[in-house]
């Protein structure tokens, strides 16, 4: 008897606990003119504002304003938030989110989409033009199936997420030889002539949010410390402080930057990965940019102590918002997928010596969906005749072109006309690969 009366009471316990952990979301279309009110409750846990920004920015949601708070054991956060065009939110769109940020804390999915039954491959290595082909051959060759990959490239690095499947049977890659001999002829790409010391390739079983991963990646790769091989035009370059606020025990950093899709993931992503718990924010864009501040400790509680460390913060968060930031001519590519297709593809760029900055394909019910930002040898705005060959040989048709603004192409006509026109900038490309291989090889600090 005395069990059939205490089990009522440890119900209705289970049950305090599931409300008090389960966050209260608010979503008001009325509040704003133009923008939808996102409001959460929770209880103060690690890295739930992280999960909150992802699920947000998963769905292709942009966040325009924000508002962060800790008071003690509970969280409030607020954000207004966009679609893609700029509009509030519709009906749809909003009982999904609902349903996922209700979930936060509770059930740990940093993948809305299940990799069951794929082969994840993580690469990283010194960057060069046509290395991207190169990778892609060799998994052509060993018929592997890329289902999905990201690449990204930064400060003369790259670090890759690559999803496979056996192009014969349609499964995993369980085979131990041959996931062996993939390893060994991915690194040795990755090698080239002048990389012996850091290319990496692993096999990675864990489930975890695909760009999160390529922020850890980059920055176990310690990307943040390397000059960039090439100037960029200084559009997305941040300008990034910190400072103590004493009296209240907090470090103080403001990120001031141009607003683009994904930029509060970003942030709070390498914070959250770099053991630092954000207590209040604040985030404010405009036409002329984007504004953060945010008032951060230590895990375990202190503030930032040392000028070396606030220089390494600064460093890292440039690093973090400048990978995504890729400037050149965007190539969407829409085609039926077919074993091989993107070492075709790949190889046609690397053949016109086009660089790919950052690439995301993705594999759906047959037809691949690619998207591959690309500069010339040198980092320069390519010229349209060459993307109209490349387009041509890929089918125009499947390959469309969404040109960013150039960048760097004052700089490049001014270079030649200065080293003498066409001879002069054959000279100037000459130089420009010696100084590549200098820096590779570590002989001198920058390659710019």
């Amino acid at each position: 008897m005395m069990q059939m009366d205490r089990r009522p009471c440890l119900d209705e316990f289970e049950k305090l606990l599931v409300r008090m952990n389960t966050p209260r979301v608010r979503i008001d279309n009325a509040v704003c003119v133009n923008a939808t009110l996102v409001m959460i409750d929770s209880a103060r846990k690690d890295g739930i504002l992280l999960e909150a920004v992802q699920v947000l920015t998963d769905l292709n949601l942009l966040i325009k304003k924000g508002y962060v708070s800790s008071d003690g054991r509970w969280n409030m956060d607020v954000f207004h938030v966009t679609n893609l065009d700029g509009n509030k939110l519709e009906h749809g769109i909003i009982d999904c989110i609902e349903h996922r940020l209700q979930s936060l804390g509770t059930v740990h999915s940093t993948r809305f989409k299940s990799i069951d039954g794929i082969t994840a491959i993580e690469l990283t290595g010194t960057d060069r033009v046509g290395l991207l082909s190169e990778v892609f051959a060799v998994l052509s060759d060993l018929k592997c199936d890329v289902v999905e990959s990201k690449v990204w490239t930064h400060n003369g690095r790259i670090a890759s997420l690559i999803y496979l499947k056996d192009c014969d049977s349609g499964c995993p890659i369980g085979d131990s030889q041959k996931m062996e001999s993939i390893e060994s002829r991915l690194r040795n790409v990755l090698k080239g002539d002048n990389d012996i010391r850091s290319a990496k390739t692993s096999v990675s079983m864990a489930i975890t949010h695909t760009e999160r991963r390529l922020h850890q990646m980059m920055f176990a790769d310690r990307d943040y410390e390397r000059s960039p091989i090439i100037k960029t035009s200084g559009k997305y370059s941040p300008t990034v402080s910190v400072q103590n606020c004493l009296e209240k025990g907090y470090s103080v950093l403001n990120v001031q930057c141009k607003d683009r899709p994904k930029l509060l993931f970003d942030v709070v992503c390498n914070l959250t990965d770099m053991q630092y718990v954000i207590f209040h924010a604040t985030i404010n864009t405009t036409e002329d940019g984007a504004y953060l501040e945010f008032f951060i400790r230590h895990a375990d509680g202190s503030p930032i102590s040392s000028e070396a460390e606030k220089h390494r913060v600064t460093l890292c968060l440039r690093a973090a918002i400048e990978r995504r930031a890729s400037e050149g001519v965007r190539l969407e590519l829409c085609k039926a997928d077919k074993p091989g297709l993107l070492a075709e593809v790949t190889r046609t760029f690397r053949e016109n010596a086009l660089n790919v900055t950052r690439a995301e394909i993705t594999t759906r019910k047959g037809t691949t969906e690619n998207i591959f930002y690309v500069t010339d040898a040198l980092g320069y705005c390519v010229d349209s005749k060459i993307i109209e060959s490349v387009r041509e040989r890929i089918g125009s048709d499947y390959l469309r072109v969404k040109e960013l603004p150039c960048r760097n192409h004052e700089k490049g006509e001014k270079e030649e006309q200065q080293t003498g026109g066409i001879g002069g900038a054959v000279l100037l490309s000459l130089g420009s690969l010696v100084r590549r291989n200098l820096y590779n090889l570590g002989l001198i600090k920058s390659y710019s």
